[in-house]
């Protein structure tokens, strides 16, 4: 691998609220130094910021590449191979603006991700549950109530009751080597038969999902947005609640409690209010999407009072892919573009459990975005898809 240099460029550790000087000298996939000169080889690949600022690679840590559709029963219907191949041109969209993690949290196979890791596809690092679970009648079962068909298994969710068959299932994913595993522990927006509410799963199968994940060192994400699902979750073992616009303050404190996660999505609700009727998303959806709309920012103010460690996610299906950029934008408009870089670089990070990510520090993976300006005070660098920007991954320009 060559030595890489960034110059004439301000640096965003991270973690840190002052920007500090560069440059930043990589070798071997990973940071040498920052702000101060490195003896590189003479070959090194010299990337001149023009005055604008390298951040950390972005995260996104509710991606859905296998989302391809606002229809559910579309997606599961679809060829894998079909869905595949869409799959790896959203990759491609998300690593060009900047994201160079996601965590596909309901999907994803190990084909794909043999595929990436052998670079061939144009990809960020890729962190894949597989399908999600469901129980019958909730978020992940995508048939309508009239349908008397099996609901099978599916590209981005399986329909798993029970604790044995639920064991099962987590064993299956992390023997294709998934990150993590994620639940449907409510309803949600886009499914049609299950109010938002209601807590799914039993306490038994929550923990059994819970278990068999903890004995690969992994841990559970589960889909929750009402206070009864969230404390439902982190009480029998959830570390990461996604989504979570309907919280409260005991909830909030529940999750502090356990130690949990919150990976807002603010960008899939705005999306769906303005784009959903176009899109034909039905009554039912659209009805349920302004229920939780509004509630995500207050959710998030709720999360840090009551000291929840807060990520970043988008969750945009089908054509709402676009809007990922956006979802920074909207974040930022409740906790400041400081925070917002924070909670898409070393909070997801931390969530992870891949601390070599989401900072820049000597020891590092370099993977980094430089934008052309400074964020802290011209913060539409990081949003407007018409702004420069350069993608570095694991040391290379991508």
């Amino acid at each position: 691998m060559t030595d890489l240099l960034v110059t004439n460029a301000l640096v965003f550790d991270g973690e840190n609220g002052e920007l500090v000087d560069g440059p930043v000298a990589v070798r071997d996939g990973r940071i040498l130094a920052v702000g101060e000169s490195a003896d590189l080889g003479a070959e090194a690949v010299v990337v001149d910021a023009r005055g604008g600022t390298v951040l950390p690679g972005l995260i996104d840590a509710h991606c859905h590449p296998y989302g391809i559709s606002l229809d559910m029963v579309d997606i599961e219907a679809s060829p894998l191979s079909y869905v595949a191949l869409v799959a790896a041109g959203r990759l491609r969209h998300a690593l060009r603006r900047g994201f160079t993690t996601i965590r596909d949290v309901a999907g994803g196979e190990a084909g794909l991700a043999k595929a990436i890791t052998e670079r061939r596809l144009e990809a960020p690092r890729y962190l894949f549950t597989g399908p999600a679970l469901s129980q019958t009648g909730g978020h992940g079962d995508a048939r309508p109530a009239h349908w008397d068909t099996c609901p099978c298994h599916g590209h981005t969710t399986e329909v798993v009751d029970g604790v044995d068959p639920l064991r099962r299932a987590v064993r299956e994913r992390f023997r294709q080597g998934a990150h993590a595993v994620k639940i449907m522990t409510s309803g949600g927006v886009v499914s049609l038969t299950d109010p938002i509410r209601i807590p799914q799963y039993s306490e038994d199968e929550i923990r059994a999902v819970t278990a068999e994940a903890a004995r690969r060192g992994s841990y559970v994400a589960a889909h929750s947005y009402s206070p009864e699902a969230i404390v439902h979750s982190v009480r029998n073992g959830v570390r990461s609640i996604e989504h979570g616009n309907l919280l409260d303050g005991a909830s909030a404190a529940a999750m502090a409690e356990h130690g949990a996660f919150l990976i807002p999505t603010l960008a899939a609700y705005d999306a769906m209010d303005r784009r959903g009727e176009e899109l034909g998303m039905a009554e039912v959806q659209r009805a349920k999407n302004r229920e939780v709309l509004d509630a995500g920012r207050h959710a998030i103010e709720l999360a840090r009072t009551a000291g929840v460690s807060v990520g970043f996610g988008t969750d945009l299906m089908g054509d709402l892919e676009e809007e990922q950029l956006n979802g920074l934008r909207l974040q930022a408009e409740v906790v400041g573009v400081l925070d917002t870089l924070r909670c898409a670089t070393s909070v997801n990070a931390r969530l992870l459990g891949l601390e070599d990510l989401g900072v820049i520090r000597p020891g590092a993976i370099a993977d980094l975005l430089v934008v052309s300006g400074n964020p802290l005070e011209q913060p539409e660098c990081l949003w407007d898809p018409a702004a420069a920007r350069i993608v570095i991954q694991d040391g290379r320009v991508a």
